[in-house]
């Protein structure tokens, strides 16, 4: 009978232990599964010139910074000034992914070339992911998320939402570099 007696201690000290570990951890920090693992491929249109393409492969042999975004995302327009800024420092060129989740949604490349004339455009080059399947094969649940992937094709580092000042300066402006050695 007294083995039965140290259950609900342990069970409390468990608890307990659980409970302080996860007030350490931050919450808008969601691990990625991709992280470390290679990009998934992609060959879509470019936003504003739909005849021609961008693939994962053409990206191959440099580190880029890819920004998924929409024109009708709300913390996109938020994030997006920043990312202007951001472009002219060239530590990493940024790609966009305009990413579009409504198939029959014809004005939306329309959109996303208003948005990014009104507001600039910090992009190396924007590809249209109509239908959002690239978006899904990133993991992709919320605009803006981005992705820094190296030379090798793999992602190194996952933003989920804006990119703040400093997520820019402490995390991926050093990863960047590192990875460009």
């Amino acid at each position: 009978m007294n083995k039965y007696l140290f259950i609900p201690l342990v069970l409390f000290v468990g608890l307990v232990a659980f409970l302080v570990i996860g007030l350490h951890r931050d919450p808008h920090e969601v691990p990625s599964p991709l992280i470390n693992k290679p990009a998934p491929a992609f060959h879509l249109p470019q936003l504003h010139e739909p005849t021609k393409t961008l693939s994962s492969e053409d990206m191959r042999g440099k580190v880029y910074l890819l920004n998924f975004w929409g024109s009708w995302c709300i913390a996109c327009r938020d994030e997006h000034p920043l990312l202007v800024e951001y472009a002219k420092s060239n530590v990493v060129p940024i790609y966009g992914v305009d990413y579009n989740y409504a198939n029959d949604a014809a004005d939306e490349r329309a959109a996303g070339m208003q948005f990014l004339a009104e507001l600039g455009n910090p992009y190396t080059e924007t590809i249209y992911d109509k239908g959002g399947l690239t978006s899904i094969d990133y993991g992709v649940y919320g605009a803006p998320e981005s992705f820094l992937i190296d030379k090798q094709g793999i992602i190194r580092f996952k933003q989920i939402g804006p990119i703040t000042p400093d997520v820019w300066n402490n995390k991926i402006v050093p990863l960047a570099k590192q990875l460009n050695q």
